[in-house]
């Protein structure tokens, strides 16, 4: 059963019961042992539960949500999770799922079978598997997409899920989704992005189709994704998806996890090798059993059709790098025009409801849930951790803005400067060596006291280590946390980031400006944005502005003096990190990420 036609209430279907019932039998077998650890973690990843750094039975579930899909009843359910078995709150994340921390593990198989008694499932949320299928949130609603990626994204989810091809890859494997090449959906740094395009027949029509990147990742060695070839028709589009899949299984180093993601085949084999491999794998695909060619049901049920523009209305620009004006003078209006997406010729809008760091509570949850149902709209969450709600009239949003102001979700820059991204960091993360969510936290803050947070055009992301799940690589600003030695003690400290960019089909990472201690990080951060503001042209980007002034490394030189720690005897303050009372220890455990 699809996302896109989920009843409001459903049982779960066999194989997630079968899921469900596995988990049990394992988790007795575990407890009282005759499992072993190593078998018993593997399973659990695979079944999206994974351990935290706290350790004992502190589980974190990370629940998939194709393309950022959720149904009223779902966000019902999130919010009982939530009070029930965690900490009162959920939290979106960078791949559209939602996680929720310190359950113990006795209550994994009651928490899933509640999450499938509404369609939900955490089923290769986590693991060497097809991770949770990525897709733009705009998807169905922009006013600039080649195609509509929902019914694309959803039949990839159905199709890989529990496929016996994605069980025990070397690594994990992501799939993105973005409708237009403004690549909302950040296709360019997944192992397999789909970018949807057109190309010109020789008979002078238009095709509609996608153009499929590979290879493409973050961590501590970005790599940027190239495209398989120029065109792949519809029909191709899942057996290129396969084809893809089927060269990793077969290639993907399986003796050294840290190197072992489609980046690193291209690496070790070449592009041109893994091209050929791909396409002559697909081209021999219709032999298979399970060939999965041809247009996927759902996409003939609901159509792709894109949202299309209407050029007599007032449409919004989309993107990294697109600068916002608010010009309204009352709370509604500053919301309005920060927070509402238009332009799409079947007259409807969106609008975004700020999730600060991600996070979600109970009453959020039950809240987004009732506005749906009251406004007859549609919610999904985005890849920078908030939700959009869509299918509104223009009539709906002054009642819309009312209900979310009760919900502390109204804050005007949903998606701009002050909307800080960030990792879990070190609240619950095993290999992160900082707080990265305190410093979003004080990062928002610092701009706001600076009247700099409604700055647009500018995205700030944050990790706790140099794993980048804050995404700093691709952000114009960007951080990631490291140990700094200081007067012979331990402090926390960042790595800052200038430059990082993806969209129009092409990534540029962000080049190395300089470390900072992390009670400074913000400083710095008002700083570059303060002379951002002040030099850019009109119409220019962040890193356009970047190149003219020379570069990260020059902007870095008016920062020097940030990068200074004074004694623990003059100020204590900079051996504490966020969140924190006692002195900064860097603690990396065994991190799940790499098992």
């Amino acid at each position: 059963m699809t996302i896109l036609d989920l009843p409001s209430i459903v049982v779960p279907d066999d194989d997630q019961q079968a899921d469900i019932d596995k988990f049990k039998v394992m988790l007795a077998g575990y407890l009282d042992g005759t499992v072993s650890e190593d078998v018993f973690r593997v399973f659990r990843l695979t079944n999206g539960i994974y351990g935290q750094r706290q350790g004992g039975f502190n589980q974190m579930i990370r629940v998939r949500m194709p393309y950022g899909g959720i149904t009223p009843d779902q966000l019902d359910m999130l919010a009982t999770l939530a009070d029930r078995y965690s900490r009162g709150w959920g939290h979106i994340t960078t791949r559209q799922n939602i996680q929720m921390h310190f359950i113990q593990l006795q209550q994994i198989p009651e928490v899933l079978e509640l999450i499938g008694s509404v369609g939900l499932t955490s089923r290769e949320a986590c693991g060497d598997a097809v991770r949770n299928i990525q897709g733009c949130h705009l998807a169905g609603a922009c006013p600039f997409e080649v195609l509509d990626i929902s019914p694309w994204a959803d039949a990839a989810n159905e199709y890989f899920l529990r496929n016996p091809l994605g069980q025990r890859l070397p690594r994990k494997f992501k799939i993105n989704f973005s409708g237009c090449e403004t690549d909302c959906g950040q296709a360019m740094f997944n192992d397999a992005g789909v970018i949807a395009v057109t190309r010109t027949l020789d008979d002078g029509t238009v095709e509609s189709g996608f153009r499929v990147f590979v290879a493409g990742g973050l961590g501590a060695n970005p790599h940027a994704a190239r495209a398989i070839e120029d065109f792949t028709t519809k029909q191709d589009l899942l057996p290129t998806l396969e084809a893809i899949l089927r060269v990793f299984d077969r290639t993907g180093n399986r003796d050294n996890k840290l190197r072992a993601r489609m980046k690193w085949v291209v690496q070790e084999l070449g592009f041109e090798e893994v091209q050929r491999q791909v396409l002559s794998t697909r081209h021999l695909l219709p032999a298979s059993a399970t060939w999965p060619g041809g247009i996927p049901t759902t996409v003939l049920a609901h159509g792709d059709a894109p949202a299309g523009q209407d050029p007599t209305a007032r449409s919004t620009a989309i993107g990294q790098g697109v600068s916002v004006n608010l010009g309204g003078r009352t709370p509604f209006g500053r919301w309005e025009s920060a927070n509402v997406v238009r332009g799409v010729a079947k007259k409807t809008v969106s609008a975004y409801a700020w999730c600060e760091l991600g996070d979600v509570t109970s009453d959020q949850f039950r809240g987004i849930a009732q506005i749906v149902r009251d406004f007859d709209i549609d919610v999904r969450a985005s890849n920078r951790q908030n939700f959009i709600l869509r299918g509104l009239r223009e009539e709906q949003l002054e009642p819309l803005f009312e209900r979310l102001t009760a919900l502390g979700m109204a804050e005007p820059g949903a998606e701009l400067v002050k909307d800080v991204v960030s990792c879990p960091g070190a609240d619950t993360c095993g290999l992160a060596v900082t707080q990265s969510r305190g410093l979003a936290k004080s990062i928002s803050e610092a701009l706001e006291a600076e009247g700099l947070s409604e700055v647009g055009g500018l995205r700030i992301n944050i990790s706790g280590c140099t794993n980048s799940c804050g995404q700093h690589h691709v952000a114009d600003i960007g951080f990631f946390g490291a140990e700094r030695r200081a007067h012979g003690q331990s402090a926390p400290g960042y790595q800052m980031l200038l430059g990082g960019y993806v969209g129009q089909q092409q990534i540029h990472f962000g080049d190395k400006a300089l470390r900072l201690p992390a009670h400074n990080a913000a400083e710095a951060t008002v700083r570059v944005v303060r002379r951002f503001v002040a030099e850019r042209e009109a119409g220019e980007n962040f890193r356009g502005w970047l190149e003219r002034s020379g570069g990260a490394r020059s902007v870095a030189t008016g920062l020097k003096d940030l990068d200074h720690f004074p004694t623990p005897q003059e100020d204590p303050s900079f051996y504490v990190d966020f969140d924190e009372t006692g002195p900064y220890v860097a603690e990396v455990g065994v991190s799940e990420c790499a098992t």
